[in-house]
């Protein structure tokens, strides 16, 4: 589940951010005033929302943006003339003060499904291997090839059927070949 950092200049009104978005079921993985503690509990994160105020403590929201990783979306509150005045960076939502919990609410679900959707798509995404696994994969083909007179068809089907049959990736599979024909 993709958690939210609350981050706002007075800790009262992160806690009572915290415990607004708790009782709405969001999940708030911390609260904090400062830019550099927001940063911290990031490192322990893949992605999630750090949702803040445009001023904090020890810097503005857009030096807060840059040094959030990668997975990381930003929600700004702020007031109406600061997001009008074009001076928020883009890729940055903002939602406008005085607001509606409904309407934060929804944007934060909003942020969760794509953060959700870009997960998943991340998963879907075939590993690349290495030169020393394609390599190792190869050998453990050519061994068959010659041994038991397969097609590079057959014997990587094979290497394929005994990984999925013991539990193991292909790499793994292709070193015990490796290994009992030698």
């Amino acid at each position: 589940m993709t958690g939210v950092i609350v981050v706002l200049p007075k800790i009262d009104d992160a806690r009572n951010m915290k415990n607004l978005l708790v009782r709405n079921g969001i999940s708030v993985v911390g609260m904090c005033a400062t830019g550099a503690q927001a940063v911290a509990l990031t490192d322990h994160l893949n992605d999630g929302i750090v949702l803040c105020s445009y001023k904090l403590t020890d810097m503005i929201y857009s030096q807060l943006h840059e040094y959030l990783p990668a997975g990381f979306e930003m929600l700004l509150i702020a007031s109406q003339h600061t997001i009008g005045s074009g001076m928020v960076e883009s890729g940055i939502i903002c939602l406008s003060m005085p607001f509606k919990v409904h309407d934060l609410i929804n944007t934060i679900d909003m942020m969760t499904q794509t953060i959700e959707q870009r997960r998943r798509r991340r998963k879907a995404k075939p590993k690349e291997r290495d030169a020393k696994e394609v390599r190792l994969i190869r050998d453990a083909k050519e061994v068959l090839m010659d041994r038991n007179h397969m097609t590079e068809e057959e014997a990587h089907r094979y290497i394929q059927k005994c990984s999925m049959d013991s539990g193991t990736n292909m790499v793994e599979t292709a070193q015990m070949v490796l290994t009992m024909m030698k």
